[in-house]
């Protein structure tokens, strides 16, 4: 991904700025939103800060979920309108949805950042690269949970509660579906292979970040059958910090241990 020589001798956080800039003044112009105007103040802190630490690489991991998260957000919204499950503001993402999402990744990215700072040239570095791939693993959960539980919304045909197993209505916490797990393997293995592809991660961290977003996710199903319906302030953002970063260290156990 080539940038304008001006752009080149700028320092990567002033690369953020302006990228950023534009490119959420373009997102502000359009008559689609996909953000409210607060929500698109945070993501561009959030944008800045991706590249100003990962570059456009991590740049890209982040791009890539929050396209393909809102398009998933929009799939049968007639039919989760209907039936009263469909998001709040029909999918329009706030700040609390940005660092639901996000805050486990951003946080990846900057200890990535110190820790790479700290290793003398040319001695091994597996923690950056565990880091790496702890914050790939973190957006391919992240994910996994949006598409498992929007697809399963909208086209789950039998909805069971994790917990027992019995029969609930789609939408209901807690609930999973075989045809929303299947989407959200297929929503982790989208951003694992972006990782890949970008050179963010190796070959065998796609299968970590598949492992790791499946375990999580089904996690985080545990958790709204039981704790969020018990405790007023487990809301949907903070459930979703928890999965992120379950996701996130479960990658960085069986990145640890695939390098043993």
């Amino acid at each position: 991904m080539a940038l304008p020589i001006g752009l080149m001798a700028l320092s990567p956080w002033g690369v953020g700025v302006m990228l950023n800039t534009v490119l959420l003044g373009l997102a502000w112009g359009l008559p689609k939103k996909l953000l409210t105007p607060a929500g698109y103040l945070h993501a561009w802190a959030l944008g800045v800060l991706v590249w100003g630490a990962l570059g456009w690489r991590g740049y890209a991991v982040v791009m890539v979920y929050f396209l393909l998260g809102s398009a998933v957000t929009r799939v049968g919204m007639a039919r989760k309108l209907a039936a009263g499950i469909a998001e709040g503001r029909s999918g329009v993402r706030g700040p609390e949805n940005v660092w639901g999402s996000a805050l486990v990744g951003a946080l990846c990215a900057l200890a990535l950042v110190a820790l790479s700072a700290g290793f003398p040239a040319g001695e091994p570095a597996p923690w950056p690269a565990l880091l790496a791939l702890a914050y790939v693993s973190s957006f391919s959960t992240k994910l996994a949970d949006t598409t498992a539980s929007e697809v399963g919304k909208a086209y789950g045909q039998r909805t069971f509660l994790i917990t027992t197993l019995q029969p609930v209505p789609p939408g209901t916490e807690g609930a999973v579906s075989l045809e929303g797990t299947l989407a959200g393997l297929g929503g982790s293995l989208a951003i694992a292979l972006v990782g890949w592809g970008i050179g963010l991660i190796p070959a065998w961290g796609m299968g970590v970040c598949l492992v790791a977003a499946f375990i999580a996710t089904n996690l985080e199903s545990v958790i709204g059958a039981t704790l969020q319906t018990q405790i007023p302030w487990l809301t949907n953002e903070l459930v979703n910090i928890i999965n992120t970063a379950i996701g996130a260290m479960l990658a960085l156990a069986l990145g640890y241990l695939w390098l043993r």
